[in-house]
């Protein structure tokens, strides 16, 4: 079997981004090996279960927030932050199903684009969650063509924009990049300790410890809903399956917040393994609710069509 071509990976890392979010999303604060559980045989069907206030195959805050970046990014021609700055509000005022506690507080404090990340984090000190690297698969896409500097910078800046603490910067800047290699045809894994040593001063070592080959999801300090055990759960669930289905499923199989961690471990085993990995039967049902613009839902070829237009405009 040949390898996945680059445009087969981008779809692979939007899609699959997608596709883990509304697949983990009814296992969201469940038991470890819950869904592993409910379907003991991968490929028998019915995955797409749906429960917990979502519909088979619905995703969540995850993909919407992901969709409106991609979209912000191809209608102005590049990162315009207070253009998505202000799609994060409206959709937000729609009270959308699901939305992280902190990125609701810092989207209706009424304070500018440029700093409302930044006084909520210096009240609250609490600002490293994984809610901007949650929704990155499609920015990922469109820089990944201009090189490390810019596609890490580029995620800064997004994440910055709901995200106060540097933490969350550097963690979806090294997801921008391991997309960046992975398009590129690269193993990502094996350019994690480069990587690294563009990630701040600061927050190197904490990365280095996640990312570590000997590194599993039972050793994290934290719940995985935050920026560190997220990126690195996703990156273990990567390194220790052979597959698309096999990544998110492990990813799922961790409990917690199934919903962002499947989401991230798709995007990146997406990009990995193509959009031809990802099962039609976890395509077909997917769809991507847009609160607060006119009743808009994305179906799986939509989401394509965005995913094929970032990748042609991306560099």
């Amino acid at each position: 079997m040949s390898a996945p071509s680059r445009r087969n990976r981008a779809l692979g890392a939007v899609i699959g981004s997608a596709v883990g979010d509304a697949l983990g999303a009814p296992f969201e604060f469940g038991p470890e090996g819950a869904f592993s559980a409910r379907f003991p045989k991968p490929g028998h069907g019915g995955e797409m279960c749906g429960g917990g206030g979502w519909e088979p195959g619905e995703a969540t805050d995850d993909t919407q927030m992901a969709v409106l970046v991609g979209e912000s990014l191809l209608e102005c021609g590049g990162l315009e932050l207070p253009d998505i700055f202000r799609r994060f509000q409206r959709w937000a005022a729609a009270e959308p199903k699901d939305i992280g506690l902190q990125t609701e507080a810092v989207l209706s404090s009424g304070d500018p684009w440029n700093t409302a990340a930044v006084l909520h984090f210096q009240v609250s000190q609490r600002a490293a969650g994984n809610g901007a690297l949650m929704r990155a698969s499609p920015s990922a896409v469109f820089f990944a063509n201009r090189g490390q500097d810019a596609t890490m910078d580029a995620a800064r800046r997004l994440a910055a924009l709901t995200h106060g603490d540097r933490a969350a910067w550097e963690g979806t800047a090294v997801f921008h990049e391991l997309i960046r290699l992975a398009l590129d045809g690269d193993d990502p894994l094996d350019a994690i300790a480069d990587t690294l040593t563009a990630v701040h001063p600061e927050h190197r070592d904490r990365y280095a410890v996640v990312l570590a080959p000997d590194w599993h999801p039972d050793l994290a300090t934290e719940f995985n809903g935050a920026v560190w055990p997220c990126l690195g759960s996703a990156v273990w669930a990567l390194r220790t399956t052979s597959s698309y289905e096999d990544a998110v499923r492990a990813a799922i199989d961790l409990g917690g917040d199934t919903d962002t961690v499947a989401a991230v471990t798709g995007g990146l085993a997406g990009a990995v393994h193509g959009i031809t990995a990802v099962p039609e039967r976890w395509t077909t049902p997917l769809h991507v609710p847009l609160p607060g613009f006119d009743g808009r839902i994305l179906d799986a070829e939509e989401l394509s069509a965005l995913a094929r237009k970032l990748h042609a405009d991306e560099g």
